[in-house]
């Protein structure tokens, strides 16, 4: 009796894998007047629905005469027509919805009869957008946008990815996971915590996509430079797959935010009443262990053997371990060890064509011996002794680390955590990074850290003393943990500086000459990495593909980008730089047997941008 006006969500699934039409649009609207019984017995509760419920809208089910103890079932339009289509971000079109479409979906009075085209409304929200001062404010709109319209949401981020990127992404979306439970609105992810223990596949089936092809996750214990921030960190996976699909062009169905709650060992937040996540300290050691081997377990067994999962800002050891121990059964990619490592890579390549030389001629200093910093060295050690024709051990002696403890040498192996021992090498103690930078004469600097304003005046002088132009990577987010500004490189260098950071910094004019820093962004590689495995439906992860995304990258800057100082290429061109990048790992992927999607396609750029979602608005019937 209901059938038209109320289907339910699994019987509209069953329908629409009938091969039924595009959308939910050919399904008519009958008047719910002609539905309506005489009288109804709903929960045992009789209802005379001869009256009206407040404001003269009649109640089907009874909902308004029940009390607060009594059950109500959760009905939900499924039919996306009238007021049901204008709420469904996905099919919202606002005021473009034409005349037709108007008639045809019942929208006639829920709109002003204005037709304002997709263009339009970009310049209108873009305007909005501009007149907010606060970064924090930007961020909370295009949040409600995206909840609203979201092809609308997309061509806004896709069409001013430079100026969007640093507010839905670094450095704002690290003050937004600082306030998340103070901006929460509505629930953009899956949340998994303890209290799931055991249920992790039954959550994974609420989730209303089916078709997943990338998870990114986190557990809040180390969310950019900022430290544990709990449940929190939601805000991390759901801006990293906005770039996956602005970026990268994976469809926003196709992808699922998920944050795994296990405590959080923030006082502040424990204390704050409007945290959002478990009011517990960290559960550590085997306990920790189990439930992440639940929910990967889980996460394949739902979604199947090709679906991405992206960990995100775990705390060091977990990070490894996690990466170590699914990296051969799973497709796993974790973005703070191999994305960033990849970018650097890329930008480093990319410098050798404005310092001169080989990869495997230049010494690296690292300050930080985290994921990241470990990661890079990892991967630029495995590019060395691939150009090299040398093994890894003799490739990884050109590269140094300095930790909170000073250089990392074969003396301190004993008290060393296992990730950082390949680095220890035979060397006199040094106990700061001055001195390490005056014995060691590195080429190359880089920082990840996580502490800002650690590159001194002193770090970049000695850096330039020794260097024509020193290559200088302040690579820690957000801004405030950088290592040092660009201003700080170029002047204290005295305009020699090869520079790029991890947080975006306008260019800085010196002696009459600007110079444009460069940002050694993530954003450049996981998207386009993220849509190659997808695309070649690859099952795991290899070093090789992290390699093949870097040349890529490597080989989009051009002659106009190096006259500027720049060793990346502007994001303004983004998309085809991931066509790029996707193509490169594809191909991989199939050079290497890991790609299940075949035949492989001829020209695998051309296929990729294929493969592109596509912001532009749907015409209905």
């Amino acid at each position: 009796m209901y059938l038209q006006k109320h289907i339910s969500g699994g019987i509209l699934r069953a329908l629409l894998s009938t091969n039924f039409s595009f959308s939910l649009f050919q399904l008519s609207r009958v008047d719910s007047k002609r539905h309506l019984m005489e009288s109804t017995d709903i929960r045992g509760l009789h209802v005379d629905t001869s009256s009206t419920a407040e404001g003269g809208v009649e109640d089907a089910y009874g909902e308004d005469y029940a009390t607060e103890d009594q059950l109500v079932t959760p009905w939900t339009v499924s039919i996306a027509s009238g007021c049901a289509l204008l709420r469904d971000p996905r099919h919202n079109k606002g005021l473009a919805f034409t005349e037709k479409e108007r008639d045809a979906h019942y929208l006639r009075g829920l709109l002003p009869p204005s037709i304002m085209s997709q263009e339009l409304q970009e310049k209108r929200i873009m305007q909005s957008i501009r007149q907010y001062q606060i970064p924090l404010q930007q961020y909370m709109a295009l949040m409600d946008l995206e909840e609203r319209n979201e092809r609308l949401f997309y061509k806004l981020l896709i069409d001013h990815v430079e100026e969007l990127l640093p507010v839905v992404y670094t450095p704002t979306v690290g003050e937004a996971c600082q306030k998340y439970g103070s901006i929460f609105r509505r629930p953009q992810g899956l949340y998994i915590s303890l209290k799931e223990r055991g249920k992790i596949l039954e959550v994974l089936k609420n989730w209303h996509e089916k078709s997943i092809q990338v998870i990114v996750v986190t557990d809040g214990e180390r969310i950019l430079g900022l430290g544990d921030l709990g449940c929190q960190g939601m805000g991390i996976p759901v801006g990293k797959l906005a770039l996956y699909t602005a970026l990268g062009g994976v469809r926003p169905s196709a992808c699922l935010p998920i944050t795994i709650d296990v405590g959080t060992n923030n006082e502040e937040l424990l204390k704050d009443e409007f945290y959002i996540g478990l009011r517990q300290k960290r559960v550590v050691g085997q306990e920790y262990k189990d439930f992440l081997h639940e929910f990967v377990t889980a996460v394949k067994q739902n979604y199947g053997e090709k679906v991405l999962i992206q960990f995100e800002d775990f705390a060091n050891h977990n990070a490894f371990d996690l990466l170590a121990r699914y990296r051969s059964t799973h497709l796993v990619f974790n973005d703070d060890i191999q994305g960033t490592a990849a970018v650097v890579l890329a930008g480093i390549v990319a410098a050798l064509k404005l310092v001169d030389g080989t990869l495997s001629g230049h010494t690296f200093l690292f300050f930080g011996a985290g994921e990241a910093g470990t990661g890079i060295a990892e991967l630029i050690a495995f590019e060395i002794s691939k150009q090299a024709n040398a093994p890894l051990e003799e490739a990884r002696k050109k590269i140094w680390l300095v930790d909170s403890k000073g250089l990392i040498v074969n003396s301190r192996m004993d008290s060393l955590q296992s990730f950082k021992k390949p680095w220890a090498h035979e060397h006199e103690p040094v106990k700061n990074l001055v001195d390490a930078i005056k014995a060691l004469k590195p080429t190359v600097l880089i920082g990840s850290a996580g502490i800002g304003q650690t590159f001194t005046q002193e770090v970049i002088e000695s850096m330039a003393s020794i260097n024509e132009k020193p290559v200088i990577l302040a690579l820690s987010n957000p801004t405030t943990q950088s290592e040092c500004t660009a201003e700080q490189a170029y002047t204290w260098s005295k305009g020699r500086a090869i520079f790029a950071s991890g947080s975006p910094f306008d260019p800085v004019e010196y002696n009459g000459k600007v110079y444009v820093p460069g940002q050694a962004n993530n954003a450049y590689i996981f998207p386009g990495f993220g849509l190659g495995l997808v695309i070649s439906g690859a099952i795991r992860v290899h070093d090789e593909m992290l390699l093949a995304a870097a040349e890529a990258l490597a080989q989009q800057v051009t002659q106009e980008n190096y006259d500027k100082g720049l060793i990346y290429p502007p994001f303004s061109n983004i998309r085809e730089i991931s066509a790029h990048i996707a193509s490169n790992v594809a191909a991989k992927a199939y050079e290497l047997g890991l790609a299940t999607q075949l035949p492989r396609p001829k020209d695998l750029v051309k296929y990729a941008k294929s493969c592109m979602y596509s912001p532009v608005y749907r015409s209905y019937r």
